[in-house]
């Protein structure tokens, strides 16, 4: 009978003690019960967690932010450095340009003063191959005396080649110098005679023998002339005189 008993006891024993599974299903409806009497249990436990990683984030992006600023740094700095080495080069390149054309510039003036230097000298030396003709048809026009009409027809056909020549001498720039009166200037004049005179002050020309030309303000030839001189009765006389003077005083 007690035997009975005790196996009776033990299935009821055995009913009392709650499985596994229930013991579990009773802790999530406990955790349940909890979170819906306080929801900030939920959302306490769940915002730590995101915190933490966005913190974690924050962190990593603070980082690459660090890093790509510091390499945009220094490409900022090797931009800089090839822009001013770039500039150098350009002012270099600018200061070489302006030489070059300042020698160009002064090349092609020289160049060009020395075309018309060439030029002037060429025309010189022509002209001054054609004086002497100029020369012969003075000299025929104030020597010859036509005494009929035959001479005088044959008088004006030379004279008036004389006049044309002379007409395109002048278009080219001749011009003849007129010296008598003039004060002697041997940058002008070439004196082949002097004659005492008390006509003119000392050093007038007082005649042309040679006709000088000039071309532009270059002597084409020096005209021959003939200068005054003091005569020399009047030169002691002069002398006396300052000694009078001079004594006097």
């Amino acid at each position: 009978m007690m035997d009975e008993d005790k196996q009776l006891e033990t299935p009821q024993s055995t009913t009392e003690t709650p499985a596994p599974d229930q013991t579990d299903r009773a802790t999530v409806e406990t955790e349940v019960s909890e979170v819906a009497a306080d929801p900030t249990i939920l959302s306490d436990a769940a915002v730590e967690p995101l915190e933490g990683t966005a913190q974690g984030e924050s962190a990593a992006s603070d980082g690459n932010f660090a890093r790509d600023e510091a390499a945009l740094q220094q490409e900022i700095a090797a931009l800089t450095q090839a822009l001013q080495a770039t500039q150098l080069q350009l002012e270099d390149v600018k200061g070489q340009y302006a030489r070059l054309a300042a020698d160009f510039d002064n090349f092609r003036k020289r160049t060009q003063k020395e075309k018309e230097e060439l030029s002037d000298q060429v025309k010189c030396s022509t002209i001054k191959e054609l004086l002497p003709v100029v020369d012969n048809f003075e000299r025929a026009r104030s020597q010859i005396k036509p005494q009929n009409d035959g001479e005088l027809n044959i008088h004006k056909s030379y004279q008036g080649v004389y006049k044309q020549m002379v007409d395109c001498l002048k278009r080219v720039g001749v011009a003849p110098m007129r010296p008598e009166g003039q004060e002697f200037d041997p940058n002008l004049h070439d004196a082949v005679m002097r004659e005492e005179t008390d006509e003119y002050a000392e050093g007038t020309v007082i005649e042309e023998l040679m006709r000088g030309y000039t071309i532009g303000d270059r002597v084409l030839r020096h005209a021959m002339v003939k200068v005054a001189t003091a005569p020399e009765s009047a030169a002691p006389a002069s002398a006396a005189n300052s000694e009078a003077e001079a004594s006097e005083g």
